[in-house]
């Protein structure tokens, strides 16, 4: 197995640019990741990689070395997962990431029942609303709401989640409740914004007549957890653009309602982050057809956005 421990690292430096990058996604110390990589080249008596201590370049030769590589990988991982997926036997931990929202209210309550079908697989959950790195924080797959940033991921969408804009009744009866998102900016409305390092959320992107249009807001209430948002629009204190889902009963209760409504937000997508190598893992691909069997249509069509209230 050493010869295909050496290509796997060649992949992964090949695909994350660095060996210490590599070596955090395969577990195995710079020192290891370098000696595999020496030993490749040595078994294949060319250079892979052109390094110097601030970069490190595929080689012509690398270049052509790597589709074959994930190719030899690809066929092994199916291999073996044909293996495991005989023995219906799933085992060991799986951490999984998703957003506050999303994961509390859809990902924590299939949990249970997943455990109870596979009793060998463990679940670790993490919550946050940032953008995580599954390379570097060790992770098998990430629940997300939008575009992910790295390409070299694999995607499994999910739905077209359906978005709003809206506030508390005792907001507009305040400030009003603006048409548009022209009237949103114009009347200064004090907008909610999901901010973290990397967020765009303060750009609202909304569906107008001439088409998508971004539309700059302001607001001084700022938060990187989207239930916070929730919690000051249920007070009164501004306008909030959320999934349909998350607030659902909200809106059906009258406690918050919709604004903006001739210039909605564009649907967010939902999709499943996860690496190459994962995708072949059976209890990965056992979590991601359990949990999406069970939450896109309620998504997607559960709550309609345009119902009136």
């Amino acid at each position: 197995m050493s010869y295909l421990d050496n290509i796997r690292t060649f992949v992964r430096v090949y695909e994350l640019g660095s060996m210490s990058a590599a070596g955090r996604d395969l577990r195995i110390s710079p020192a290891v990741t370098s000696s595999r990589i020496s030993q490749l080249e040595d078994h294949l008596s060319v250079r892979l990689f052109q390094r110097t201590t601030r970069s490190l370049t595929p080689t012509e030769q690398g270049k052509a070395f790597y589709g074959g590589a994930c190719e030899i990988l690809s066929s092994v991982e199916n291999a073996e997962a044909q293996v495991v997926d005989i023995t219906e036997n799933p085992k060991g931990a799986l951490y999984v990431a998703a957003p506050l929202g999303l994961g509390r209210r859809l990902i924590a309550p299939q949990v249970p029942a997943f455990l109870a079908a596979y009793p060998e697989v463990s679940i670790r959950l993490r919550l946050t609303d940032r953008k995580v790195d599954l390379t570097t924080e060790g992770l098998d797959l990430a629940f997300f709401l939008g575009q992910p940033a790295d390409s070299t991921l694999r995607i499994r969408k999910i739905a077209d989640v359906p978005r709003i804009l809206c506030a508390a009744p005792s907001y507009i009866a305040a400030r009003g409740n603006p048409t548009s998102g022209d009237e949103l900016v114009a009347d200064r409305h004090e907008c909610l914004n999901l901010r973290f390092p990397g967020a765009t959320e303060f750009q609202w992107r909304l569906r107008t007549a001439e088409g998508l249009k971004k539309y700059r807001v302001t607001g001084r209430y700022e938060s990187d957890d989207g239930d916070v948002l929730t919690d000051w629009a249920l007070a009164g204190h501004g306008i909030t653009l959320k999934p349909v889902f998350e607030i659902s009963d909200h809106l059906k209760a009258g406690r918050l309602v919709p604004v903006a409504a001739k210039t909605p937000p564009e649907p967010s997508q939902m999709a499943c982050l996860f690496t190459h190598r994962k995708g072949q893992d059976p209890k990965t691909r056992l979590f991601m057809d359990f949990v999406i069997e069970r939450i896109a249509a309620f998504v997607r069509d559960g709550s309609d956005p345009t119902y009136s209230v």
